[in-house]
């Protein structure tokens, strides 16, 4: 078993940034891909990012590229997602999971974070 706490989000004005993280107990991180995938009011979980248990490769959702960045430190047993350039579209809850693959899909994710709410000021 595999809990996931999200912290990290708050209010920001356009253009900010925030850095986004999810630590884990109970279990390794080590023997998982982690993603990122945000929900806003009224519309489904959508993918945002994903890595790699071993770091070695990074997949984004096409409006994140270049603007946000998915890394993990295993040994903190923790994931983070850096988010620049941040629009008020991107206003959302952000939630980490544990997944199976690197697909850009929820159907495959072990373990969920509790969320943290981001709202970017126009």
């Amino acid at each position: 078993q595999v809990q996931l706490v999200d912290s990290g989000g708050g209010l920001v004005q356009a253009g900010g940034s925030l850095r986004l993280s999810c630590a884990a107990s109970g279990r390794t991180l080590r023997s998982y891909n982690m993603g990122w995938f945000r929900q806003a009011p009224g519309k489904e979980r959508e993918f945002v990012a994903a890595i790699t248990w071993n770091s070695g490769r990074t997949y984004y959702a096409d409006s994140m590229k270049g603007r946000f960045t998915i890394s993990r430190d295993n040994a903190k047993n923790t994931v983070y997602l850096q988010m620049n350039s941040l629009k008020p579209e991107d206003t959302a809850v952000y939630y980490c999971a544990a997944k199976f693959t690197v697909a850009p899909t929820t159907r495959d994710c072990n373990y969920w974070g509790q969320g943290t709410q981001v709202t970017v000021a126009s």
